[in-house]
């Protein structure tokens, strides 16, 4: 089991840097969720009697790391969740692809379709029936001999969203074969990491912002310095 590496905590809200391969909220896998050790963490760190109030805001895929914040509290979880939806939040994420992007900045619009049966999400030029908008800007920050660093603001959340767009162009992640990408990597995940989340405090109504540091058997640590 991994350690929790918790990255921000108050009264209100708790925020872990979420490692490669782990679950945020259980599903048909029947696995341990990190929803599932975190309140187990909890009840144990504050000898809590009954059961430990956790709500899961929103969630990142099982192949990728960073930033997951859970509420604490019920009245936290609803403001919370109406921030997301909203889209008052800053979502910021760090991916290493093979293949440098025509442009080095730029806004990618597509269309997404959602093939359920596969778990895989299909990008389109062009809008159609059941298919979403889905909208993210991205920078070129880093290179290295053989692997670009893309930084990525997301402003939707979509399914595979980022990982679906940027297969669509031509630079799929490193490591992820659902998209194209030739080889797995050794950790089994994707080369794709949730950076930062930023957003009003619920309660306090002061910016915050959370930042994870990536994994350090990916090759993001090649890439050190860029923001």
């Amino acid at each position: 089991m991994h350690v929790l590496n918790i990255i921000y905590e108050d009264n209100h809200f708790i925020a872990i840097n979420k490692p490669v391969g782990e679950l945020v909220q259980g599903d048909k896998s029947g696995d341990i969720s990190l929803e599932d050790k975190l309140k187990d963490y909890i009840k144990r760190r504050d000898s809590k009697p009954g059961n430990v109030f956790l709500g899961v805001i929103h969630r990142i895929d099982r192949p990728v790391s960073g930033v997951v914040v859970f509420a604490k509290t019920s009245k936290a979880l609803t403001r919370l969740n109406e921030v997301f939806r909203r889209k008052e939040v800053t979502k910021i994420y760090w991916a290493v692809v093979k293949d440098k992007p025509l442009n080095s900045s730029g806004t990618l619009v597509h269309y997404l379709l959602r093939d359920s049966v596969k778990n895989k999400t299909l990008a389109y030029n062009q809008p159609g029936t059941d298919k979403k908008e889905a909208s993210l800007s991205y920078t070129l920050i880093g290179s290295s001999d053989n692997y670009y660093l893309l930084k990525i603001d997301l402003h939707t959340g979509r399914h595979h969203q980022i990982r679906a767009q940027l297969a669509k162009i031509g630079c799929p992640i490193k490591g992820d074969l659902k998209y194209g990408f030739p080889r797995s990597n050794k950790n089994g995940g994707i080369s794709l990491h949730a950076r930062e989340l930023s957003f009003l405090h619920p309660v306090s109504k002061k910016r915050i912002s959370i930042i994870a540091e990536p994994p350090g058997d990916d090759l993001f640590h090649y890439f050190n310095g860029f923001n």
